[in-house]
């Protein structure tokens, strides 16, 4: 269900629990089933070794599918206003992730990579489509600095 055979999480708060158990930032991932530039990237830049190796152990994976049709539990179903007012019922899982997606970081497109510390703090820049593994590298290792940086501000 992860992309060559990672491990990753699949709802925002069971990766969170995983990034706070572990310490590591988490990689958030904005997909779809139907994203032909998400499976580009998870088949040419994620398989690179530097790039696949930052991923699996630098990072907590939480790959949140946009056009997921699964209906949420009905606790969880809820009517929501958006930042410019409009009403939206949250019926899908994709609904509540694309929600997420657009009210957060006012971007709907797919694919979409946030790096985020365990507490939610936003490490570096989120980034698109990125076809170019050394820049995705580089855009992985600007997280993993940020997040060194919040641990010694912490340990100070």
């Amino acid at each position: 269900d992860c992309p060559n055979g990672l491990d990753c999480y699949h709802d925002l708060e069971a990766g969170l629990a995983q990034a706070k158990a572990t310490g590591k930032p988490i990689l958030l991932d904005f997909t779809g089933y139907a994203c032909v530039n998400c499976r580009k990237m998870e088949e040419h830049v994620w398989p690179v070794p530097v790039v696949q190796s930052k991923i699996e152990k630098e990072y907590v994976l939480v790959s949140l599918y946009v056009d997921d049709k699964t209906e949420l539990p009905a606790a969880e179903q809820r009517d929501y206003t958006t930042c410019t007012g409009q009403q939206k019922r949250l019926v899908t899982k994709g609904n509540k992730w694309s929600t997420l997606q657009t009210e957060t970081f006012i971007n709907n497109s797919q694919p979409y990579y946030a790096l985020i510390s365990p507490d939610g703090v936003l490490l570096t820049d989120p980034v698109g489509y990125t076809p170019d593994a050394q820049d995705y590298g580089d855009f992985l290792q600007r997280g993993v600095n940020a997040m060194k940086e919040l641990n010694k501000r912490a340990s100070k």
